[in-house]
C-alpha cells in the first residue's frame, strides 16, 4: 500500500511542477520572435506609365538615301515598380486587434519584401538567392534576355573557382532572427533623381527555400528616382512571354527595425 505523502514531499512536488511550466512557458514565449508582416492596408495613391510616343516626320527627295539614328526609350514590360512610404506604429495588440499601448513614429526604418508567393514565406529559413534560384526565377517569368534578366539585373555571377554566387554590394540587415551579411547576396540599386546611384536605394533576392523575396532596405524620406522623396523603392520581374498581358500579383510585408 502506498504511503501517503508528507506535506514537505507535496511541497516540494508542487515547486518541482511549477518548475517546469515555468520552463515550458519560457521556451514558448522564445519562439514568439518577430518577423515581416503583411501591412495593415495598401494605399494606391498613382499608377503610372511612360507615355507612347507619336512619329516623327522625315521627308527627303525622291532618289536620296538618308542615313538616319534613331533614338528611343521603350518602357520594359518585363519589370514593374513599387515606391512609396512606410506608416505605422509599434504597439502591444492581443489577437482581436484590442492595442494596450502603442508608440508612433515619423521616420520608418527597416525593410519592405515583394514575393509572388501567396503563402507566408518561411522567415525562419531566409537566406540570400544564388545563381541556380535566380536562373529557375528567369525560367518561371521567360526572362530569356542577357540584358534584362534577373541574374544580370541583380549582378550576380557564379565564381567557377568556389562555386559560389558573386553578389553585389548591400549593408547588413536582419529578418525576423535571422541575420543577413553585408555584401552577401544578389543585389540590385534602383535610380535617384533618374541617375543611377550605388549609395541608396539596395533591393536584394533573398531565397526561404521555396521562392525567392526582394527585399527593398527603406531610406527613410531619401530622394527617389523621379526628385520626390519616398521610403522605398523596388522592382520585380513580370512575364516576359512574347504577347502575353500576363499580371503577376504580389504579396508585400513589412518589417520595421
Amino acid at each position: 500500500m502506498k504511503r501517503p505523502e508528507n506535506k514537505e514531499e507535496v511541497v516540494q512536488n508542487l515547486i518541482v511542477i511549477l518548475l517546469i511550466i515555468g520552463i515550458i512557458l519560457l521556451f514558448s514565449l522564445a519562439s514568439i520572435n518577430a518577423v515581416p508582416q503583411g501591412p495593415d492596408s495598401i494605399n494606391v495613391t498613382a499608377n503610372e506609365t511612360k507615355s507612347d510616343v507619336s512619329g516623327k516626320e522625315i521627308n527627303i527627295s525622291g532618289g536620296y538615301i538618308a542615313t538616319l539614328n534613331l533614338s528611343t526609350t521603350t518602357k520594359n514590360t518585363h519589370w514593374k515598380a513599387f515606391v512609396g512610404w512606410i506608416n505605422g506604429q509599434f504597439a502591444l495588440t492581443d489577437q482581436t486587434g484590442s492595442t494596450i499601448f502603442d508608440w508612433g513614429f515619423t521616420s520608418a526604418s527597416g525593410r519592405v519584401f515583394a514575393t509572388k508567393n501567396s503563402t507566408t514565406p518561411t522567415w525562419t529559413n531566409i537566406n540570400c538567392s544564388n545563381i541556380t534560384h535566380l536562373n529557375n526565377e528567369n525560367t518561371y517569368f521567360n526572362h530569356t534576355s542577357p540584358n534584362d534578366n534577373l541574374t544580370v539585373t541583380f549582378n550576380a555571377t557564379f565564381n567557377e573557382s568556389n562555386n559560389e554566387t558573386e553578389s553585389g554590394a548591400h549593408e547588413s540587415f536582419y529578418v525576423g532572427t535571422i541575420s543577413i551579411t553585408a555584401n552577401s547576396c544578389p543585389t540590385t540599386n534602383t535610380y535617384t533623381n533618374n541617375q543611377s546611384d550605388q549609395n541608396y536605394w539596395e533591393e536584394v533576392a533573398l531565397y526561404d527555400g521555396s521562392d525567392i523575396i526582394y527585399a527593398a532596405l527603406s531610406e527613410e524620406g531619401e530622394v527617389g528616382f523621379d526628385g520626390n522623396t519616398y521610403d522605398f523603392q523596388m522592382i520585380v520581374p513580370e512575364d516576359a512571354t512574347p504577347g502575353s498581358d500576363t499580371r503577376t500579383a504580389y504579396y508585400l510585408y513589412i518589417e520595421l527595425d
